[in-house]
């Protein structure tokens, strides 16, 4: 069972592989979002309240994202959960609808828009200087409803492609983000939540965290990329700018 920091690094990966805030955090369970800063900071948390944590986002994180065997972590639940867990019946009149395919030349929907992607261009051959531009022709298609829900306005969505191992558990290499490059400024950040970054021409996925001199960058894999923090003359100097809060993100299981 993970202690200590390494719970509360599982417990906010698993916040944002599910996409819930810290406020709908603490809502869901009934204390306040200083308790859910606590958890993340410290780890600290009972062992009835994690129990139901773990089953809370059991669709986004396995047993072993805690530490856990199978088996133990059944066997934790049975023995610590004391809140009545609801029970579902399966619906077996439900009928799945067909599955639809679209490619660029299939129309728009008047509930649909466009998002284009975000990606690095060399700025000379050969010359190692890059430029972050928007893509011509990559693009993925949004429900209206769905930008508006999470409060983007159109114009700024667009889509950027994470490379690397950094950003695991939670976005492996090759998964896609939605950036609302409407939240772009230094004040617009929301402590460890994630963002693209341009880094004098890498685009970069990180959580960000302000600090009184600066920024950090966090890696949710750690271990392998430790935090970077760059004063305000440093952001400067090596040219770091905020191009957008993520708000969505998707990646196939390999």
């Amino acid at each position: 069972m993970l202690t200590g920091k390494e719970l509360g690094a599982a417990i906010e990966s698993a916040r944002l592989a599910k996409g819930v805030s810290k406020k709908k955090l603490a809502e869901d369970f009934g204390v306040k979002p200083p308790s859910v800063q606590g958890w993340v900071n410290s780890g600290r948390i009972d062992k009835s309240k994690l129990m139901q944590l773990i089953d809370y986002f059991s669709d986004v994180a396995k047993p072993d994202h805690w530490g856990l065997s199978d088996q133990m972590s059944a066997y934790l639940g049975s023995a610590s959960v004391e809140e009545p867990r609801t029970s579902y019946t399966a619906n077996h009149d439900l009928r799945l609808s067909s599955i639809e395919t679209w490619d660029d030349e299939t129309p728009l929907k008047d509930d649909e828009v466009y998002v284009p992607f975000l990606q690095e261009v060399e700025l000379a051959a050969g010359s190692g200087r890059f430029a972050i531009a928007e893509s011509d022709s990559s693009r993925l298609r949004f429900f209206k409803k769905d930008l508006r829900h999470n409060n983007v306005q159109f114009s700024n969505a667009k889509c950027v492609v994470v490379s690397g191992n950094s950003m695991l558990p939670v976005l492996r290499d090759g998964a896609t983000v939605g950036v609302n490059v409407g939240k772009s400024s230094l004040g617009d950040i929301v402590d460890g939540d994630m963002y693209a970054i341009n880094h004098n021409g890498q685009l970069r996925v990180k959580q960000v965290y302000r600090l009184p001199t600066g920024i950090r960058l966090r890696s949710f894999n750690r271990d392998e990329h430790p935090d970077e923090d760059y004063t305000f003359a440093e952001i400067q100097e090596q040219q770091i700018a905020i191009l957008g809060h993520v708000f969505w993100w998707a990646m196939y299981s390999r």
